[in-house]
């Protein structure tokens, strides 16, 4: 297993690595959890789609499967831009055919005790949810 994350990095940062990480490490699953810090920033959702559909194909051109890990941003961004990121990640596992995670925080959400003082990222003590939801997707693709 190697992490090839960086903290607070967009999908952009991810696909112009994923070349270069898919030679180095030769994974047979990828679990693509990009794409938040984007919605954060507002970037155009569908700029984040792309980079995730070249990071998806890079990945399975090379032979790995993917486990792609969805995510919401919060109201206040506005009920088209939240519904359109969302839809996004539903879409690419749609169409590239991959495992999918709806939404990696699902059942921590809305609760401010899960999170650390920036309201944006999990507690220590939540992260076995978190694991619960990657691994009902990815324990298949393990088989």
């Amino acid at each position: 297993m190697a992490n090839a994350s960086i903290s607070g990095e967009t999908s952009s940062g991810g696909a112009s690595r994923i070349a270069a990480t898919l030679a180095r490490h030769r994974p047979r699953i990828v679990i693509l959890a990009l794409g938040s810090n984007d919605g954060l920033r507002g970037l155009p959702v569908a700029q984040t789609r792309d980079n995730l559909a070249a990071i998806i194909r890079a990945a399975q051109k090379a032979g790995s499967r993917v486990l792609l890990v969805g995510m919401k941003m919060p109201p206040n961004y506005g009920p088209q831009y939240t519904r359109e990121f969302e839809q996004a990640y539903a879409a690419l596992a749609k169409r590239h055919k991959t495992a999918f995670v709806p939404f990696l925080l699902e059942g921590i959400d809305g609760k401010r005790d899960n999170f650390l003082d920036d309201n944006l990222h999990p507690t220590a003590q939540v992260q076995p949810i978190i694991l619960e939801n990657v691994w009902a997707r990815l324990a298949p693709l393990l088989r």
